[in-house]
């Protein structure tokens, strides 16, 4: 059982300089992330009308992604953050500008279809090598910015900065559409990411800590994944949410419930998308304000049971007020998974291997997003749509079920 480490200011670490910068910086870096996502999904399919070719944009950045994590996360913790992390937002920079110009060659000179989504493809791939050493680096950083007293509620901000930066980045990625179409809206997604540079410039140097830089890279390595499977709690929670979002990533066929079932445009497409990350802001800011003090594990199972109910309603739902509704309540129940995933996570790793650690945390978590797109894309193809997005759900409430007799210390948890 994990002793939470206590306090009572809901704004502790937001009165930490540093800190702000970070959150500033990665809200702008995300943001940009969310549209991208949104304007390339709606691009694609727009240029092929295959569910499949939106399933293989997930494919495209989660396989350098999951293949680079670990080596990755070496790479953090034997390395100055900072720099880094700034290298790899230069380098999300230069994809954005090479997806901007072949929008301008497509829509204004013609450029051939066929080299258009190949080249964005290709941009994908190479995102997903930046991500795999930007993404850990993130929440490697914040704990070496924030004191241990007050990390709880860092970690609580930290998760309310990146969902509000999804809410603004889907919403803001369909409205800049329709406004400006997509060259338009890679303009847009090029200012965040130059916003985002110029706040996490200003971030202190952080020394590299000698217990990591004196290993050699598979002791290293080997050593992050030990921690991650010995610790019972830390890898019970992230199995959970790896399939649990794996199965029930439904966000993936809302440009097609958008354009073919609810018929509201890149509009509705956009306020769908946002749905579900207002659900988890509203309760981020609750848990904020009032931190869960008990039961924890509990409520997580029957947090991520619910979650696959609400994609269940709605795969079958054909009302666009009911599917934003359910799509809201999907992101209020997973906001509580997590919050306490996160925590859990950041409480229990050592600063050393914070780089590591939030590596194997993104091969489970971040990657089971674009795999669980993939996933949804084969299965639209196979099934069709609305069956897919039903099974997904019923499959995410077979795992919650699996995982309450199976793994009874992270039922029993509590922190």
């Amino acid at each position: 059982m994990i002793k939470a480490l206590q306090q009572t200011d809901a704004f502790a670490a937001i009165k930490i300089l540093q800190y702000r910068k970070l959150l500033t910086g990665r809200f702008c870096f995300t943001m940009a992330l969310r549209m991208l996502g949104t304007l390339v999904g709606w691009w694609l399919y727009e240029l092929t009308g295959d569910p499949l070719a939106m399933g293989l944009i997930g494919l495209a950045e989660v396989v350098p992604a999951i293949s680079l994590a670990l080596y990755a996360g070496h790479v953090i913790d034997t390395n100055e953050k900072k720099n880094l992390l700034l290298k790899g937002v230069v380098a999300y920079l230069l994809g954005a500008i090479i997806l901007c110009a072949l929008s301008y060659y497509f829509y204004y000179k013609h450029a051939p279809k066929n080299i258009v989504i190949w080249g964005i493809y290709g941009v994908i791939f190479c995102t997903g090598i930046i991500r795999a050493f930007v993404g850990p680096s993130f929440p490697a950083i914040l704990g070496q910015i924030v004191p241990k007293n007050i990390l709880q509620n860092a970690i609580t901000w930290n998760q309310g900065t990146f969902l509000m930066a999804s809410v603004s980045g889907h919403a803001t990625g369909g409205f800049c559409i329709a406004a400006f179409g997509v060259p338009g809206t890679l303009g847009v997604i090029i200012g965040l990411v130059i916003l985002s540079l110029l706040n996490l410039k200003q971030l202190q140097k952080f020394p590299v800590q000698n217990i990591a830089a004196n290993k050699r890279t598979l002791e290293s390595v080997k050593e992050g994944l030990n921690f991650v499977f010995k610790t019972k709690e830390v890898l019970g929670a992230l199995s959970l949410d790896l399939f649990a979002v794996l199965f029930g990533g439904a966000v993936a066929m809302v440009p097609i419930y958008a354009k073919d079932i609810l018929k509201v445009g890149a509009v509705g497409f956009g306020w769908l998308n946002a749905a579900s990350d207002i659900g988890s802001i509203i309760i981020v800011v609750l848990l904020t304000m009032y931190p869960l003090k008990q039961k924890q594990g509990k409520r997580l199972l029957m947090a991520v049971a619910g979650f696959g109910v609400a994609i269940i309603i709605f795969g079958l739902s054909k009302l666009f007020w009911l599917s934003f509704t359910i799509l809201l309540i999907s992101g209020i129940l997973d906001g509580i998974s997590v919050v306490i995933r996160g925590t859990i996570v950041q409480l229990q790793t050592p600063d050393e291997m914070r780089g590591r650690v939030m590596s194997v945390n993104s091969m489970f978590i971040n990657s089971s997003n674009e795999l669980g797109q993939f996933e949804s894309g084969v299965a639209a193809r196979a099934m069709g749509v609305v069956p897919s997005v039903v099974f997904g759900g019923c499959i995410t409430l077979l795992v919650v079920v699996i995982t309450w007799f199976k793994a009874p210390t992270l039922r029993k948890m509590e922190y």
